[in-house]
């Protein structure tokens, strides 16, 4: 069996995707742990900023040096793939971190959650109509609807309250940089390695918030183990959870995996209590129901086509 048979059974992609969820979801209270080792307030934007892209600087690090051994060469890019490597960084570190971290400091936590969780429905509006690689059906849209009414009951007593557009806006604006990420990456690693891409494009993603959080006043507060452990952390979540994300965009529709985003609250508020002792105000019957609500939506939008179904037994 080749690798992108392998990689579009069911029984591999399912538990890869829940590992990327379970990965972006323990950054949730990870990064405010990490924050309190190293004395960042709340409100200290642009040096959350700094700390970002010391994670995706150190992240894209350990991509390539991960990739180069299993590849058994160093994954360096060609002069030609330097151009997708900028659009992809911009889109899917500079300007989705930049919004999110501005806008969450303008925002609610649970506001965020929500507005960030509809990157799976631009993730697959930006694919069909943009890049058309995919279709836009009645089934994908409803599958996003249910999965997302999960998310909304997660965070539904903290929705409510006024609109800022360097709040929830940039946070908007944020999801949907997400979204041309995904769809780049599918389109990009058609002819390159998406551990490549996602190592190169961490870095110079990284390296520019670093001299954004630097040149807006930021500074790292403190430096300690427990502080350098959670930043490495952070950095290996970053670095396994999108090159595993992007080997699966490469082989999959955008749908198909990006729906499993809604995933990321539910672990974040599950985690977020486990690590931070964080109490959600939904409780545990309604983050039960919204998991519930989450896994038929993922269901729905991998349902398989049985048009397509019975023309391959026709075959």
């Amino acid at each position: 069996m080749s690798d992108k048979e392998m990689l579009t059974k069911k029984t591999v992609v399912l538990p890869l995707t829940l590992l990327c969820c379970l990965l972006w979801g323990s950054a949730f209270p990870c990064i405010k742990l990490g924050y309190s080792f190293s004395d960042i307030a709340s409100d200290n934007t642009f040096s959350q900023i700094l700390y970002a892209g010391m994670r995706f600087t150190l992240a894209g690090v350990l991509a390539l040096i991960i990739g180069s051994i299993v590849e058994k060469k160093p994954l360096f890019p060609r002069v030609e793939t330097f151009p997708k490597i900028a659009l992809l960084s911009l889109f899917q570190t500079i300007l989705q971190y930049t919004f999110f971290y501005i806008g969450l400091a303008r925002s609610t936590g649970m506001k965020s959650s929500v507005i960030t969780a509809s990157n799976v429905f631009l993730s697959i509006i930006v694919s069909a109509l943009v890049f058309r690689t995919e279709k836009l059906t009645l089934r994908k849209m409803l599958g996003c609807a249910v999965g997302f009414s999960g998310v909304i009951l997660i965070n539904i007593s903290g929705i409510g309250g006024s609109f800022s557009l360097t709040g929830e806006g940039f946070v908007f604006f944020s999801a949907l940089s997400y979204a041309f990420s995904a769809a780049l990456i599918k389109r990009f690693s058609r002819r390159e390695d998406p551990v490549l891409l996602s190592g190169w494009q961490f870095i110079f993603g990284g390296i520019f918030m670093m001299l954004l959080g630097l040149g807006a006043g930021g500074r790292m507060m403190k430096f300690n183990a427990s502080g350098s452990l959670m930043l490495i952390y952070l950095a290996v979540v970053s670095a396994a959870a999108f090159s595993i994300w992007g080997t699966l965009l490469k082989h999959n529709p955008v749908s198909a995996i990006s729906v499993f985003g809604f995933m990321n609250p539910v672990f974040g508020v599950i985690l977020s209590f486990l690590l931070l002792s964080e109490r959600n105000s939904a409780g545990p019957l309604r983050v039960a129901f919204a998991l519930v609500l989450v896994t038929a939506g993922i269901i729905i939008v991998n349902l398989p086509n049985k048009k397509r179904s019975s023309e391959k037994q026709r075959i």
